[in-house]
């Protein structure tokens, strides 16, 4: 039995906590992906104070929707490898922060993006930042026995399963995982997504689902806001291959439709859309 979520970002943005948790209990899903993007607005939310982290916790045992997972997005704008030594204490310090976060709401697991370095230059050394920082992520969300798990990202430097794995040789740790995104894994000419699925199921732990173009020789591929349905990915044969490896975690929709007039549409039409797929493939979600 598999669980479906949303990410927040998917949900109305001016909700409330409580409207979200309730407007995705009513559309389906059974948990929501909290998002600490690159904004201030959410990067903030690190540093609630205890009455605001107790007032989450009461919407989600009132509304019987847990807040699963975390997207800590914001280490775009702070990035583990970078060679600027302050960025590079930053990311380290809102990791910590994630982390006691995660644990005072009850988060069981953390998705980091899988960039070394994002809007600087990529280098042999922004690779050994973000393996040596990393390893201190991981080693101080161990102590707290929460789960951090790597994206697969819209970027070579980890856009496969056998990527995140390559740097779980030099990260040695039960509490580093994989977080795979079908459409990111989909959308890269040199990945074959059913054999990446097949040769890491022993690191995912969960997975993020949406649409994208594939990347081509001519085009740069699209890996936002691209309709389910209308794009490359072939949903159907990997939720299969999930099947037969009797993959068990949880899927997670992704949207960036928080501030779109038609964003109740799009919830709708994305959950109807997934389970029908899961379901032809035979696998069996949560209601």
């Amino acid at each position: 039995m598999a669980k479906l979520g949303i990410n927040e970002k998917s949900l109305p943005f001016q909700m409330s906590w409580r409207d979200k948790l309730n407007l995705a209990k009513k559309h389906g899903f059974s948990f929501v992906e909290i998002s600490i993007d690159e904004t201030d607005e959410r990067i903030e939310r690190l540093d609630w104070n205890k009455e605001q982290r107790f007032q989450l916790v009461r919407d989600v045992y009132e509304t019987g929707i847990p807040i699963d997972t975390m997207m800590l997005s914001a280490l775009r704008k702070y990035p583990l490898g970078s060679e600027n030594p302050k960025i590079y204490a930053q990311a380290y310090n809102m990791c910590k922060k994630a982390i006691i976060l995660a644990k005072d709401l009850g988060i069981r697991n953390i998705q980091i993006a899988g960039y070394d370095e994002y809007y600087g230059s990529k280098t042999v050394l922004t690779r050994e930042n973000f393996i040596e920082n990393l390893q201190r992520v991981v080693d101080f969300a161990a102590e707290n026995q929460v789960m951090i798990s790597i994206e697969t990202m819209d970027d070579t430097f980890i856009n496969s399963i056998a990527k995140v794995k390559k740097i779980k040789k030099s990260v040695v740790s039960p509490w580093l995982q994989a977080y795979p995104d079908l459409g990111n894994i989909s959308a890269w000419p040199e990945n074959n997504p059913g054999e990446d699925l097949t040769e890491g199921l022993d690191s995912i732990i969960a997975i993020h689902v949406k649409d994208t173009l594939a990347v081509t020789s001519n085009t740069p591929g699209k890996f936002k806001n691209v309709p389910f349905g209308t794009g490359n990915v072939g949903f159907l044969g990997l939720f299969k291959t999930l099947r037969r490896l009797d993959y068990q975690g949880t899927f997670t929709i992704e949207m960036w439709s928080e501030k779109e007039s038609d964003c109740i549409n799009k919830i709708e039409n994305a959950h109807d859309f997934i389970v029908d797929l899961l379901t032809e493939s035979g696998i069996l979600i949560e209601v």
